[in-house]
């Protein structure tokens, strides 16, 4: 019989190690040093993830489910800043806060149960959205409650965005506020205290059987973070 869990103000967080980070600047220190993936695993599904010119370069793959490259190490309270650049036909997104079962488990959310797979991603994700809908900046949560901050009503945000060009993403998270920032325009403002740590992921959303998606790229640069 699978055991029960409540997801409440702490997450159950699992696989969340030491990281070695780069050269501080500022009180910010990089995530990611432009030659390895030391310090980063690959969890879900099976895009590609490459490094190229000192980007992380995330690639669609034909049937695979969404995939993320993850650090080991777990942060609770940031400041997160990276660039990032999308194919207009792809959706991305930045986990924070974020969590991955060592197995499968049955888990209580609100009124609700929901069962997550070995390995599954799940938590905050900043969302990257080259659509006409122009989401980027705001609050997903992926794998479990859906949309928690769009930005319906904030028209400056979704303006911000620059199709097909690099975009550059500021995330502040203290306590039970996340907060964003796309190209210097605030974008999501969320109060919310489900989850208060978890690792930090790239996304490269899942894209079925659609051949005009396959082998679309998301990249990445510049990623550092600041703990607060």
């Amino acid at each position: 019989m699978k055991k029960m869990l409540v997801l409440g103000l702490v997450a159950v967080v699992s696989g969340c190690g030491s990281m070695k980070s780069g050269v501080a600047d500022n009180g910010f220190v990089a995530l990611f040093g432009g030659t390895s993936f030391n310090g980063w695993t690959q969890k879900g599904g099976e895009a590609k993830y490459t490094i190229e010119n000192g980007e992380i370069v995330g690639t669609t793959v034909p049937k695979a489910q969404n995939s993320f490259m993850c650090t080991k190490k777990c942060y609770g309270d940031f400041i997160l800043e990276l660039d990032f650049k999308v194919d207009p036909k792809l959706n991305s997104g930045i986990q924070i806060r974020s969590a991955a079962y060592e197995k499968d488990e049955t888990v209580k959310i609100g009124e609700k149960t929901k069962k997550f797979e070995a390995g599954r991603v799940h938590g905050y994700q900043v969302e990257i959205d080259p659509s006409e809908r122009a989401y980027s900046g705001g609050i997903y949560d992926e794998a479990r409650r859906g949309w928690l901050n769009d930005l319906k009503e904030n028209e400056a945000a979704r303006k911000a965005f620059k199709q097909s060009e690099w975009n550059h993403f500021k995330v502040e998270c203290r306590g039970s506020s996340i907060k964003t920032w796309i190209n210097g325009v605030p974008a999501a403002d969320l109060q919310d205290d489900m989850t208060a740590t978890g690792f930090i992921a790239l996304q490269v959303h899942g894209v079925g059987k659609s051949v005009e998606k396959i082998g679309a790229q998301v990249r990445w640069r510049n990623i550092k973070i600041k703990e607060l």
